[in-house]
């Protein structure tokens, strides 16, 4: 009998690229996603099964699991990629956008998590993927709501994996460097949201263009990413995380690791203090 994944927000980016790729591969696929009835595409492939998913309501997770179930027999992996990222100024940040950003990439996933263990622990076997983000290693200017958001999902991800091992369960996390779309909206207008925060203006614009000067560099593509989830899926090791991006993106990871703290946060504030005026950047630099 072939495996079964689901994948949750399978609609577009990631998720899609991996509903394709596993299919290509054999599996059978429980593509999730809050608007099923607009799907155009993966409902042509062979052995993807289409269901609705909002990580928001409960109820949508407990059908999607049973009918992936009915439809295949079982389940064997788990993909948690539904998410999204919250850019700007904490400040300009309501209380909602807070709760929303937690609720869809933090509890969103623990609920998914929770609705399918018992299926996996009447099997004795069964696997997990959190898709993390490199905000969940490192952080920078203008995402602390994302960047938050991926710590949480780390921390408890890797808290899991040692609870779940004694089960026979694997916990895994997929960790992709970034997108173009990313960084666009770092640098947009809508980043700082409260034009009478007027006093964050020179920050706001020298992040700006220090996201812009990103926008150059190779980012892995979503079926680059969706090889590595496969990887995760299928090389028998309890491999904790994996890394997907450029070298810069690899090498980012790695300093953050080995790097004294300080060391690492000066830097970071090095590459946005240049785009800042002269005067900021000096008061600044003092007060450090």
């Amino acid at each position: 009998m072939s495996n079964t994944i689901l994948i949750t927000g399978a609609s577009s980016g990631i998720g899609k690229a991996t509903a394709k790729y596993f299919s290509e591969k054999g599996w059978n696929v429980v593509a999730t996603m809050r608007s099923p009835e607009k799907e155009q595409e993966l409902d042509k492939l062979d052995n993807i099964f289409i269901t609705k998913l909002d990580v928001q309501q409960p109820g949508t997770i407990v059908s999607a699991i049973h009918c992936g179930i009915e439809e295949f027999g079982k389940i064997d992996v788990l993909v948690n990629n539904a998410g999204y990222g919250e850019f700007g100024l904490f400040e300009a940040a309501s209380e909602e956008q807070v709760r929303t950003q937690f609720e869809v990439n933090v509890f969103g996933v623990m609920n998914t998590i929770r609705k399918v263990l018992p299926h996996f622990r009447e099997r004795k076997h069964g696997m997990i993927i959190n898709i993390s983000s490199g905000a969940g290693r490192f952080t920078l200017p203008m995402i602390s709501l994302y960047a938050a958001s991926k710590f949480a999902l780390e921390g408890f991800s890797e808290a899991l994996s040692f609870e779940l091992s004694a089960l026979n369960i694997t916990v895994k996390i997929v960790e992709p460097g970034g997108t173009a779309t990313n960084f666009s909206n770092v640098s947009s207008e809508r980043s700082a949201s409260k034009p009478s925060l007027k006093e964050y203006e020179d920050f706001v614009t020298a992040a700006g263009k220090m996201f812009g000067s990103l926008r150059g560099m190779q980012l892995a593509t979503p079926e680059e990413v969706a090889g590595v989830i496969y990887e995760a899926a299928t090389d028998g090791t309890d491999t904790l995380r994996y890394v997907v991006g450029n070298e810069d993106f690899k090498k980012r990871v790695a300093e953050r690791l080995s790097m004294p703290d300080q060391d690492y946060v000066n830097s970071v504030k090095k590459n946005y203090l240049q785009f800042m005026p002269l005067k900021e950047s000096k008061l600044m630099s003092h007060q450090q």
